[in-house]
């Protein structure tokens, strides 16, 4: 001790502590002050963040979004606008601008992702999963195959349990996947081979049938409706092969096999609390889902398959790995985010099932009052059901609108709708009659708000036409 009671530092302790100082330093400036204007090996999250944060926060006054792939003007991403918008910012009403209801793409669910950004944004390293191979297991994420389950548990849509599962390009991939599957297992001898026929009940999604004859096969061939075979049997050595669509796209019907001793492909890409009552877990052989129709996240395009049958699901796999080599594992990350994020909520205020559900009730709700009043256009008839997501009969929330012209000089009703400014999508489409038509619920406010706005001009010039007529008649 020195006088006063002051301590003396050891001269090897404050080297020690300035060489640890310089050293710090050294750590700071080599990895934080970099040449490339700080950014660092330890700090690029935090510049892919910012990059992020600064196009999201241009302005587009809420009729369209900037992206970071966008194409730039003067340095920076442009707003891409919604339908019926333009300008720099999309601000600027398009006039005699058509209401486009035809695809299905769910962008009703973009502003539920703006309220749980933080939440739902995922930074991806330049180095994830550089490899062909993930898990040892066919490029699957194991994890992500986990919150899978979770979510089919948490949601009581389907049975999970003694099902393998094969991720896809979305369900698109999944459909021929499942199809080239099934067609091969028969067990039948291969100079025996005859065959599957693929059938559907109209009105059905229009890609089974192009698929099937696009990627025409030896294997199966396209054999159309199954009202030709519901009292007839295959040929003989042959079978069928049947897609069921529950609920089914464009009615929004739940539906079973109408042959029952088809071999059956359940497409329940609509299967959630957002569109449809949940009465009971779907429990069949072979079910397709698909992320497109749970988060919105159509882009990114994955879906996946519940499989019981080890033999299919090995054909599935096998075609998957000569397809694609399986999905991609940057999208796979992204799902798994979303689906955690979704599975946080269940139950909350913050319940994406929730919010879409409410959503999609109240635009079926106002679409179906404007077209209740009117004698030449007609909708689907939904009733309420039990719903055990939300424990208590729920109304209905399509993902489409039906629509049928009822006048018969309206056989193409497609055209009429297109005549008063809306974009719909045939019947025939569907294999179903030209006086069916199929409108989207699916998309931003704005075309909902369009659909509306023509639709009701369309309906009060019926109303219109209808007084003149019964005031020359009285006349």
């Amino acid at each position: 001790m020195e006088e006063g009671g002051k301590s003396r530092v050891p001269k090897k302790l404050l080297l020690f502590a300035a060489t640890s100082l310089l050293l710090n330093a050294l750590f700071v400036c080599y990895f934080f002050v970099q040449p490339d204007g700080g950014r660092s090996e330890f700090g690029w999250f935090r510049w892919a963040a910012e990059e992020a944060e600064a196009v999201a926060a241009i302005s587009c006054s809420g009729h369209g979004r900037a992206y970071v792939d966008g194409v730039p003007s003067d340095g920076r991403p442009v707003c891409e606008c919604n339908t019926c918008y333009a300008g720099v910012d999309c601000s600027v009403p398009v006039p005699d601008c058509p209401a486009d209801a035809d695809s299905g793409d769910p962008l009703y669910l973009e502003p539920y992702w703006r309220r749980n950004v933080a939440a739902g944004a995922v930074v991806v390293s330049p180095w994830h999963r550089m490899s062909y191979q993930a898990n040892g297991n066919y490029f699957i994420s194991l994890e992500l195959e986990r919150h899978i389950r979770l979510l089919h548990d948490a949601v009581g849509n389907a049975v999970t349990r003694d099902r393998s599962v094969v991720f896809g390009a979305g369900s698109t991939q999944l459909i021929n996947s499942a199809v080239h599957a099934l067609s091969l297992d028969s067990g039948s001898n291969a100079s025996s081979f005859i065959p599957s026929l693929v059938v559907a009940t109209p009105p059905y999604y229009a890609l089974y049938k192009r698929q099937t004859l696009l990627l025409d096969s030896s294997e199966y061939r396209w054999e159309g409706s199954t009202a030709n075979w519901v009292n007839l049997s295959a040929p003989p050595g042959a079978k069928f092969i049947e897609f069921v669509t529950s609920p089914n796209n464009p009615d929004g019907r739940l539906k079973q096999s109408v042959l029952g001793s088809s071999l059956v492909i359940n497409d329940h890409a609509y299967y959630w609390p957002l569109y449809s009552a949940i009465p009971a877990p779907a429990d069949e052989d072979l079910m397709i889902f698909t992320d497109s129709k749970v988060s919105g996240h159509a882009g990114s395009r994955f879906g996946w398959a519940l499989v019981k049958d080890e033999k299919v699901y090995q054909k599935m796999i096998q075609y998957m790995q000569v397809n694609t080599m399986g999905a991609s594992r940057d999208t796979q990350l992204r799902v798994l985010k979303l689906l955690k994020v979704i599975l946080a909520k269940v139950g909350t205020e913050g319940d994406i099932f929730k919010y879409g559900y409410e959503m999609l009730s109240e635009r079926w709700r106002m679409l179906n009052n404007i077209i209740s009043s009117s004698k030449r256009f007609s909708l689907q008839n939904l009733s309420p059901q039990y719903c055990t997501y939300f424990q208590r009969i729920r109304d209905p929330s399509p993902a489409y609108a039906w629509l049928k012209c009822e006048q018969e000089e309206d056989a193409d009703c497609e055209a009429v709708l297109r005549e008063a400014g809306i974009i719909s999508r045939s019947g025939k489409v569907f294999e179903a009659e030209g006086y069916y038509t199929r409108l989207s619920l699916l998309k931003t406010q704005d075309d909902f708000n369009q659909l509306l706005m023509k639709m009701e001009a369309l309906v009060s010039k019926e109303k219109l036409l209808s007084l003149l007529v019964d005031e020359r008649v009285f006349r």
